[in-house]
Order: C-alpha cells, then sequence, then structure tokens
C-alpha cells in the first residue's frame, strides 16, 4: 500500500474544501456528490480497507444526523488483528495474516467489539504523529507462528503477548469513555451515537466461475474470514452504483489501482488501450474474469466513492475520496475512476440494502 503523512482536519469547513479541491477538477462536471467526512491518511499501514470503511460508515451516519462523526479506525484494526491471530492459529499458519483487510472487517468487527470515537482511541502514541504499522505486522506474526508451530497449541498462551504487542503499538482498548459529557461503552456508543445496524450493508462482486444473483466465498487472500458476496453481472454491479449515488448513498469500493492508467496525482484513473480492445473483442464480463484469473486484477486498495461526475464527452466518472492524505495530491485527496476503470478493475463494493434498484434487490432475494 501507499502511504502519505497525515493533515489533521476540522469540521465541516474543512469538509467543505475537501469539496472544492474535488469539484475544481478542469474536466469533470459533478452531477451527484455525496456529503461526507474530511479524508484522511493511513500513512504507513495497510488498513485501506478500515479507513475507506469507516468513512462509508461516517458517511451513512451523515444522512441520519448532521453532525459529523470521527470513528477510530485503529480500535477495530486492533481487534481485527486479534480476531486473524486466532484464526491463523486454529489453521496452524495456513491462513492470510497480514495488515490487509475487507469492508466486512470493520462490519463484523462492530457487531463483536462496539466501536468508539477517535478523541476516544487514536491508536497513535504520546507526540507520534503517523500511522506505522511495519514493526507492528513483522512482531504479531512471530509470535503467532511459534503457536501456529506447536503441537499442542492450548497449552501455548499466544494471547496475551498479542495483546501487549497491540497495547503497546496502538494503546490499551477503553471500555467506558465519555463523550460529549455522556458515558459510553464501545457497544452503546455504536447502538446510541453511531445507530447504524451493521446488517443493512452487503458486498456485490462480479465474476462469472460462480452463479449470478447467488452469494459466494470470493476467493481473495484478504478475505480471510470467508465472508460472501453477491454476484451479479457487470452491468447490473455498475448500475447499482449509479442508483446508489443518485439516491443519496456513497458507495465503498474495492479494486485493483496497480494500473498504468491509475494517476493519483493529477486524479484520474482509467484503463489502457489494450484493455479497452480487448473488451470490445471478448465483452466485459469475461474479460473481467480472465484479469481475475491471471491476476492482472488484484485486490489492491479500498477506496470511497461519493460522487459522480461527467466528462466534456457526456460519460461518466466516479468521485472517489482515498486515504492517502489531502496533500497527495491537487484535489485534496480526491480522484475520479471511469466508467470503464469500474466496470473492469473492481473487485467488490459494498452498499447499504436501501440503495439496490427494486429489481436488482428481488433478484438477489433482498428486501430493501
Amino acid at each position: 500500500m501507499k502511504t502519505f503523512s497525515r493533515i489533521t482536519l476540522i469540521g465541516f469547513l474543512l469538509i467543505k474544501v475537501a469539496f472544492v479541491s474535488a469539484q475544481n477538477h478542469p474536466d469533470f462536471t459533478l452531477k451527484y456528490q455525496i456529503k461526507t467526512t474530511p479524508v484522511e491518511s493511513q500513512d504507513r499501514t495497510g488498513t485501506c480497507w478500515d479507513f475507506a470503511t469507516v468513512s462509508f460508515l461516517e458517511t451513512e451516519a451523515l444522512r441520519k444526523n448532521p453532525s459529523p462523526i470521527d470513528l477510530s479506525e485503529m480500535y477495530i484494526v486492533n481487534y481485527i488483528y486479534r480476531d486473524k491471530a486466532q484464526y491463523y492459529i486454529r489453521l496452524h499458519g495456513k491462513s492470510n495474516f497480514s495488515e490487509g483487510g475487507q469492508a466486512h472487517d470493520v462490519l463484523n468487527g462492530i457487531r463483536k467489539y462496539g466501536i468508539v470515537p477517535k478523541e476516544v482511541y487514536s491508536g497513535l502514541k504520546k507526540n507520534e504523529k503517523i500511522h506505522n504499522h511495519t514493526d507492528l505486522e513483522k512482531s504479531l506474526k512471530a509470535i503467532i507462528n511459534i503457536a501456529a508451530a506447536k503441537e499442542e497449541i492450548q497449552n501455548y498462551q499466544w494471547s496475551s503477548p498479542v495483546e501487549l504487542i497491540l497495547n503497546d503499538y496502538l494503546g490499551k482498548i477503553p471500555h467506558d469513555f465519555i463523550y460529549q459529557n455522556k458515558s459510553y461503552t464501545p457497544f452503546t456508543f455504536a447502538k446510541d451515537v453511531l445507530a447504524l445496524n451493521p446488517d443493512d450493508y452487503i458486498e456485490i462482486t462480479s465474476y462469472n466461475h460462480h452463479p449470478f444473483y447467488a452469494q459466494f466465498d470470493l476467493e481473495i487472500p484478504d478475505n480471510w474470514s470467508h465472508d460472501k458476496y453477491y454476484n451479479l453481472p457487470t452491468d447490473e454491479m455498475i448500475r447499482v452504483v449509479d442508483f446508489a449515488l443518485q439516491s443519496g448513498y456513497s458507495v465503498d469500493w474495492d479494486g485493483d489501482v496497480s494500473e498504468s492508467g491509475f494517476h493519483h496525482k493529477s486524479g484520474t484513473a482509467d484503463i489502457d488501450s489494450e484493455d479497452k480492445k480487448a473488451i470490445a473483442t471478448d465483452g466485459i464480463q469475461n474479460y473481467r474474469q480472465s484479469t481475475f484469473d491471471n491476476y492482472t486484477t488484484t485486490d489492491d486498495h479500498l477506496m470511497h466513492i461519493t460522487g459522480l461526475a461527467t466528462d466534456k464527452k457526456g460519460e461518466n466518472w466516479y468521485l472517489t475520496k482515498n486515504s492517502w492524505g489531502t496533500d497527495s495530491n491537487t484535489y485534496g485527496g480526491y480522484l475520479y475512476l471511469s466508467q470503464d476503470y469500474m466496470k473492469l478493475k473492481t473487485i467488490a463494493i459494498m452498499i447499504n440494502k436501501a440503495a439496490l434498484p427494486e429489481d436488482i434487490a428481488k433478484k438477489l432475494g433482498l428486501k430493501k
């Protein structure tokens, strides 16, 4: 994952600044833009899954309450590392243990552990200004590799050293705290302040090695928990994205950014001419599948789609909030993904079920 230094942002004034920066791109005219919270930086960590999904949930909360909530990404990271460690040991070291993850990890974490505001748990030590998890991951991996190699792992007390390492790097988890002059636990904060139901959200993908309109365990390394994704034809997946943005809902995006046409600095991402020729020959669905099968489309990065724009030709582009900091480009950390890029390089999306078109919800057997 690429990383950039953090710029501290405060309040709605800076939300407005982020909007203006995105709107000032000379090549695009915004049609729809979802009110969101400020761009942040994941710094030197592979936690894009967490930053993108926390941004997505903060934006969901803004639809119900105009006051922004700044959630703690590192609270979720702390607990997900513990869950990954336990699963890794149960499988004798034969599962993925890394900094990466998926959007559903955040929702699963909230279900099991609640969540807290960032002011209560920043995940930074005193005088630290940026997150850096390089040594954290190595230290955890060393402990769990010992446990996974034990013939009788129940006799090896791995959980205590894992907790000590996480507490040392990220800080001790709070059991209760004061927020806006009221006392909360992580569970009551999630219930009463964030006030979102994790069961309202689904993940969607589009690959034809599994049946459409059904769920399957998406075969990517960071889906370590084996959560299931709904499978739609590509054109319907894109229609879901468009319908959601038109209806006032943002979209959590997982995809490939290790492409020659991905230019965060200039604020755009588009596929190259060879990919466009291949789509014209094979069709988007078949070509998507081939690039997934041969690893030219990989699960690299999660970002947060907050708007829909058109270029001078009238073609759709997606305003996308990245987690590389406001100083990572001249557009305040935003960029635009072309519709071709969305069709080919999207691994999966997360949306609120309420953002599904009625006919697609029916095909999936879901009630909105």
